[in-house]
């Protein structure tokens, strides 16, 4: 076990759910060589910084695997199976989904021995783990790691900051002279979405109880974060792009609270052990959601059927069977979570905080 190649090319939620198994194989081969195959942001973000994974090599866009980045320039498919082929690896772990378009991947990659996941439209792996969608993911891919004797060494998903992370947050976003609570209202499926307004009035509610609220996003999430500092009553503060994603984690490692609805930022607060009120869709809690409540609170959203045409939506990831058409209606699943819950639960964390002071 010299080299172990890891597939999991998607986006900031999908790795920071993969940590406690990379840190399970770390444990387990400490003087192993571990590869990341992921996007060119796991190269950006990953280069140079402490964890499990010692390099990232960027996979070519994909079917299934990733989609490209504008203006990318990547190698052919069999270019880049020349390329990992020479490195010779001993095992290439598939942590990507359940395995139509990335079992065959894996294969194609020359490792002695191919192990992950696999849902029953898939090739078979040397070994694998069977892909049900409902299951928590870092217990998912715990469980394939433990095909090779990675016994997990804890389950929370932990990210490591560095110097320059803390330096950059400061420099944005200063250092805050009180409680500081981030808002992060956007998610790039707007099935996730809470409303805008609700997040406004905990926001209020936020800076009414001595909190400095910040509002966090991406360049695309820009008109949503300026419709919930619009709609506030009280002061708070935009921060849409402005920060490297090594930097955003910083600024919410200084947070007393951050809500959020399910999405990447949301996970990544959760992994620098900031306390967290996330906004989930019951299926997306299964999958997602911390199982502790000391720090963090989910809010859940019942919503099963599509509020637009009806259809089922637990049965939606699976549109073969029983002739169902998945539907393709994008209206937020989780506005039906009241702000009261929402409001008091973020109130909750930041009177915690309070205390611990």
């Amino acid at each position: 076990m010299a080299r172990i190649a890891v597939l999991r090319a998607n986006a900031v939620g999908d790795f920071i759910f993969t940590l406690p198994a990379l840190d399970a194989l770390r444990a387990a081969y400490p003087d192993a060589e571990i590869t990341l195959l992921g996007a060119p942001w796991h190269a950006r973000f990953l280069t140079g910084r402490p964890g499990p994974v010692d390099d990232v090599v960027v996979v070519p866009p994909l079917p299934g695997i990733r989609t490209a980045d504008a203006g990318e320039q990547a190698p052919s498919l069999p270019e880049f199976q020349e390329a990992v082929r020479a490195r010779r690896y001993d095992v290439a772990v598939q942590l990507h989904g359940g395995g139509r378009n990335s079992n065959p991947f894996v294969l194609g990659l020359g490792a002695r021995l191919a192990i992950g996941l696999r849902a029953p439209d898939a090739p078979a792996l040397d070994r694998w783990v069977r892909y049900d969608y409902y299951q928590p993911e870092v217990f998912r891919y715990l469980e394939v790691v433990g095909l090779i004797g990675a016994s997990p060494v804890g389950w929370r998903p932990r990210l490591e900051l560095t110097e320059q992370d803390l330096m950059e947050s400061k420099a944005v976003a200063g250092v805050p002279a009180g409680p500081r609570v981030a808002l992060h209202p956007g998610a790039s499926d707007t099935r996730r979405r809470w409303p805008a307004r609700r997040f406004s009035e905990v926001g209020d509610a936020l800076a009414e109880a001595g909190a400095e609220v910040i509002v966090t996003g991406t360049p695309p999430e820009r008109e949503v974060v300026e419709e919930v500092v619009g709609q506030m009553r009280r002061p708070a503060r935009a921060l849409v792009g402005g920060l490297s994603l090594g930097g955003l984690a910083a600024l919410y490692a200084g947070c007393a609270a951050v809500v959020s609805n399910d999405t990447g930022p949301l996970h990544l607060a959760e992994a620098v052990d900031t306390p967290t009120v996330g906004i989930y869709w019951i299926g997306n809690l299964i999958n997602c959601a911390p199982p502790e409540r000391t720090r963090h609170l989910p809010m859940i959203s019942w919503t099963i059927h599509c509020p637009e045409c009806g259809l089922d939506c637990t049965r939606d990831l699976y549109p073969a069977r029983d002739g169902a058409t998945p539907c393709e209606h994008r209206v937020s699943f989780v506005a039906d979570v009241p702000s009261v819950e929402v409001r008091d639960a973020a109130l909750e964390l930041l009177g915690r905080a309070a205390v611990q002071s």
